[in-house]
């Protein structure tokens, strides 16, 4: 059983401290823009800070958002890995993060870190979840080579199995299954993570939390000035209607906002500020675009040989 007054409150310390880290590197690298930040409160329990960055140099729009709430239901989407905590008291709080940059050759990224308590009389659960993963729109293979050392690297603390393991399982939960292919190239994704105890298991959230700077702004620094034009901005805006699409058919963490009655704003705060769809679209053969398709959004081992 969590000691849960102080166990929540370190979460929170780490939480809150990242978003302000994460929030001020953003802001220094894109030059021109800043956060905006609104503080909100939820009648039935808890509040949170919304940070919102908007028609930067570098960033189109990127959302960084803490949140902590309490209800007396868990809802469904929170407990599927339990389902005998269906309907007790919770609390839970959480980091989630998303950025849509400019810039074509820039991938979008996610990031997401959550930490929940819920029971009765018998005596409170917890557990985290959480983790990170790109969504390129055009390939480089030293950027997902990069991407994985950092996501390797960040499950030390859990030693060498958990890297194959939350890779695949990101592998398979950011899949669109109605469209039979994955949104991205992966990075970690883990649930209902309890097993290792509070402090092995806080370690290695830290771990991820920590890592995600150095795994995504080498990148961003890589291709911010690479040049592109019309083409390349539709297929961007073509392929973001992708992750329109899975954050409202299948991602939990919306599924959970908005059914514990979160603050609708700062939920889709996720979702790009331009998107398109094309009917039956079809890339050019042998172009960028076919490129994405055929050797990024395959399932494959981007570390093969690489020993860590």
């Amino acid at each position: 059983m969590a000691d849960s007054l102080g166990e929540f409150a370190q979460v929170t310390a780490y939480i809150e401290a990242l978003q302000d880290r994460i929030c001020a590197a953003l802001e220094t690298e894109d030059g021109a823009a800043r956060f905006r930040e609104d503080l909100w409160h939820r009648p039935e329990g808890g509040g949170g800070r919304t940070r919102v960055l908007q028609d930067g140099a570098v960033f189109e729009q990127a959302g960084v958002n803490y949140s902590s709430v309490s209800g007396g239901t868990l809802p469904v989407s929170a407990s599927a890995g339990r389902p005998q905590l269906a309907g007790m008291p919770f609390r839970a709080q959480g980091l989630s993060l998303v950025l849509h940059p400019k810039n074509p050759y820039i991938p979008t990224v996610h990031c997401n870190l959550r930490y929940f308590e819920a029971g009765g009389a018998s005596g409170t659960c917890w557990w985290f979840g959480g983790g990170f993963d790109l969504t390129p729109f055009y390939g480089f293979e030293e950027d997902v080579v990069h991407w994985h050392k950092t996501a390797r690297a960040a499950c030390n603390p859990l030693g060498p199995d958990c890297y194959p393991r939350f890779k695949k399982w990101c592998d398979d939960y950011f899949f669109l299954k109605h469209r039979n292919e994955p949104r991205g190239i992966g990075g970690l994704f883990f649930d209902d993570l309890y097993a290792e105890g509070f402090e092995r298991s806080f370690e290695f959230v830290r771990s991820v939390g920590d890592s995600f700077l150095e795994g995504y702004m080498p990148i961003v620094r890589r291709r911010r000035a690479r040049p592109f034009g019309t083409r390349e901005r539709e297929f961007q805006l073509y392929r973001r209607g992708r992750y329109v699409e899975f954050n409202l058919v299948y991602d939990r963490g919306t599924l959970f906002g908005l059914q514990s009655g979160g603050r609708v704003e700062s939920i889709l705060m996720s979702l790009p500020p331009l998107v398109r769809w094309s009917y039956h679209y079809r890339p050019e053969p042998g172009s960028p675009e076919a490129e994405l398709y055929e050797r990024f959004l395959v399932p494959r081992d981007w570390l093969a040989g690489d020993a860590p």
